[in-house]
């Protein structure tokens, strides 16, 4: 039976709520095999069709959101009139307390959220939308090589007019750092480590603050949104925390560390994405 393939069909930023982890950022490259009966076209499915079909679904579905493995057994969730609340005990004792309009989740049957599970996922919702034709769909989710640091961080624009207004969506990012002109894999693996599954929050966002919690919350023209965290799984920034708020926060950081030198900053969001900040 005829398949048809298209790698790297799009890329899916979002974040995770993870057993041992807690709340963790996540990208992943999407590919896609469809495999069918052939068509009035003698196709399977028109590329521009696969596309702007599974990228739309992707978009509406999975991207920019919270994905939650409604099985793990110290999961609440309870969800009135469009509006969902989530408590999340980690294996360590973590809780995460998250609201926010039901739109802004992607729940799944498991106990934790693999890539195999999450593929499986997608494949079988998407068969729902594809043509008839269609027989089977095989999604790989793969990613990115990164050959130096990276880190995973989760954030909230609550002044973005799409997606990124969610309070907790993510990404997995790499960081490139250099050093009076030399790339510098020290400061990078610092920084990295420094920012592992970290919660990057405006400071304007604060609705309580006490000495180990920090509870955000916001309204958006998609709704409410509330996120309490772990005062040491979070990192304030005075700003919004866009990419580019973010570069020339970690250039900040580099130079009051470091004075008198010159950097380069290349923060990246989720895949061949983001921003560049350097000193004066």
């Amino acid at each position: 039976m005829p398949r048809l393939f298209v790698d790297n069909l799009t890329v899916i930023d979002c974040s995770i709520l993870h057993p041992s982890r807690g709340l963790i950022g996540a990208s992943w490259s999407m590919s896609v095999e469809l495999t069918g009966d052939l068509d009035a076209q003698s196709m399977v499915f028109d590329f521009s069709k696969v596309k702007k079909t599974i990228k739309q679904w992707i978009d509406s579905n999975v991207d920019h959101k919270l994905i939650v493995p409604v099985n793990y057994e110290h999961c609440q969730i309870n969800s009135v009139k469009g509006q969902t609340s989530i408590e999340f005990r980690t294996k360590t004792g973590e809780i995460i307390r998250h609201s926010s309009p039901t739109s802004a989740l992607c729940e799944i049957e498991a106990t934790r959220i693999r890539r195999p599970q999450l593929a499986d996922f997608i494949a079988s919702k998407l068969k729902e939308v594809l043509p008839k034709n269609v027989k089977e769909v095989a999604i790989n989710l793969t990613e990115e090589a990164v050959p130096g640091a990276y880190y995973t961080y989760s954030h909230g624009l609550k002044k973005h007019d799409g997606n990124c207004q969610r309070i907790a969506h993510g990404h997995r990012s790499r960081i490139e750092i250099w050093k009076n002109g030399r790339r510098s894999k020290k400061l990078e693996t610092t920084m990295a480590k420094r920012w592992q599954d970290i919660y990057i929050g405006t400071a304007e966002d604060v609705r309580d603050y006490k000495a180990d919690r920090i509870n955000f919350a916001y309204a958006t023209k998609e709704g409410k949104f509330t996120l309490e965290l772990d005062r040491d799984r979070i990192h304030l920034m005075e700003s919004d925390s866009t990419v580019e708020c973010i570069a020339e926060h970690v250039l900040s950081l580099l130079e009051d560390e470091l004075k008198n030198t010159h950097f380069k900053v290349r923060a990246f969001e989720g895949i061949n994405k983001g921003a560049i900040a350097e000193s004066i």
